[in-house]
């Protein structure tokens, strides 16, 4: 992720109205400017919040109609809980010491220690600029592990989980790649490079979505004599919907992360973006076709997801030739990753939230050592000439693979032997709405009754 900070003349001082920042010296062109990005990062935001949406139809079509309340709400309250936490402890321990925007000035390479609760110099309209464009991300990791816990987990539990995550768990890693931590400054090639969340966003929540999945345990009927069963979600307009809105959201994601509308590279990156979610779709397709003569609406909007998932680490350091090779190779892993994990594992994951987010997230870190072509930011990979950037992207894949991993059994140990994670067996049969919730997620009205004819 690259921050231009065009608030720079307000020497990182807070300032909480922003005249200062707006002034910019008295210089009418830096004001204009300032604006602009201003409003680019803002919009930016808006459209990752509104993924939201996405996550939550996409994972309650994917579910039975007798939990689809449960996977709305869980969508809810994560981003409920995931905001409150990000604002008291996980952006300051993820962009503390990066001096990135005021209140920023203290911390280590391993974590970050000042903006805590946006107090102080960090009450700041540069500092929370970044603070909300970088909280909808926290969310996003969060609201992945959702889909693949769904239809018998515990919505205190759940929640309980979520806090975690956006307090400790996903700010840690990402001040590592985001806020000056080590990853960032590793000695070969440009260090890691995440442009704007393969790792940080997705594998850290495709890995905290595996170990989740696997302790709370498969639901129930899912694996007879071991051989996993299908359980088809109850509405596959849902599904597509919820795909497209976060393919929309995605340009957000991604070409927001330049932080600069008067970075023109955002069209190449919106570019990418595009291509390697609709080669990972049409790749996604064609597999499931030719097995089964059939298209399948599910397994393509996993494959158009896995392929945004992979580029997203990449999307400003590739060609648009690479964007549609990493698309293709995220449709074809998301369904190798999956099928694995199910048989193998015996992982129960309604969603693909592991196969999509972690396994694609993982290639699309890698992918940046191996694409990129140095047009951009100084990062060259293998087309560039370079192996030392995938010796970096190689550290990076570890670390997330070690900390998410190791953290999330913790958090998920603690709350299973504390709380406990799964709904007993008479409210799974029954669905998570009947015993969760007032109003469940979906009501069918019997037709009125007539009166009887004289």
């Amino acid at each position: 992720m690259i921050v231009v900070l065009v608030w720079a003349g307000a020497a990182l001082a807070a300032d909480p109205t922003g005249a200062t920042t707006i002034d910019l010296d008295g210089d009418p062109a830096g004001a204009a400017i300032a604006a602009v990005n201003f409003t680019w990062v803002l919009i930016a935001a808006f459209l990752v919040f509104f993924m939201q949406v996405g996550f939550a139809l996409l994972e309650a079509g994917s579910t039975r109609a007798r939990n689809s309340g449960s996977v709305f709400m869980k969508n809810l309250m994560d981003f409920c809980m995931c905001g409150l936490a990000f604002w008291a402890f996980g952006f300051a321990i993820m962009f503390g010491g990066s001096e990135l925007a005021s209140g920023l000035d203290q911390g280590n390479p391993l974590v970050g220690l000042s903006g805590f609760f946006l107090a102080g110099e960090a009450n700041d309209v540069g500092t929370m600029e970044l603070w909300i464009f970088q909280m909808v991300f926290a969310a996003t990791a969060a609201t992945i592990v959702s889909g693949a816990m769904a239809e018998r987990t515990k919505l205190n539990s759940y929640m309980a989980y979520s806090f975690l995550i956006s307090a400790v768990i996903y700010p840690v890693f990402g001040h590592w790649m985001w806020g000056g931590g080590w990853l960032s400054t590793l000695p070969f090639g440009a260090g890691a490079k995440d442009f704007a969340g393969s790792s940080v966003v997705h594998a850290v929540g495709g890995i905290a979505a595996l170990v989740g999945a696997l302790m709370v345990g498969p639901r129930k009927g899912k694996f007879v004599d071991g051989k996993p069963r299908a359980i088809p979600g109850h509405n596959m307009g849902y599904v597509v919907i919820g795909t497209m809105i976060l393919f929309f959201g995605w340009f957000g994601f991604n070409s927001g992360s330049t932080f600069a509308a008067t970075d023109l590279r955002i069209s190449v990156i919106a570019t990418n973006t595009f291509l390697a979610g609709i080669a990972g779709a049409l790749v996604a397709y064609y597999i499931q076709l030719s097995r089964t003569g059939r298209g399948d609406i599910a397994v393509t909007c996993s494959g158009l997801i896995g392929g945004l998932v992979a580029i997203t680490a990449p999307c400003a350091y590739v060609a648009p030739w690479a964007a549609v090779v990493i698309g293709a190779i995220a449709g074809f892993l998301v369904i190798v990753v999956a099928e694995f994990l199910e048989n193998r594992f015996k992982l129960d994951d309604p969603v693909w939230a592991v196969a999509c987010h972690g396994g694609c997230g993982i290639f699309g870190m890698l992918a940046v050592g191996i694409f990129a072509d140095g047009t951009y930011g100084g990062v060259n990979g293998l087309v560039g000439g370079d192996a030392q950037q995938l010796v970096s992207q190689l550290i990076a894949v570890v670390a997330v693979i070690a900390w998410t991993g190791v953290a999330s059994v913790i958090v998920f140990g603690t709350l299973k032997s504390g709380m406990g994670l799964r709904v007993s067996e008479a409210d799974e049969d029954a669905g998570v709405d009947a015993s969760e919730f007032v109003q469940p997620g979906l009501v069918f009205d019997p037709a009125p009754a007539t009166a009887a004819r004289a």
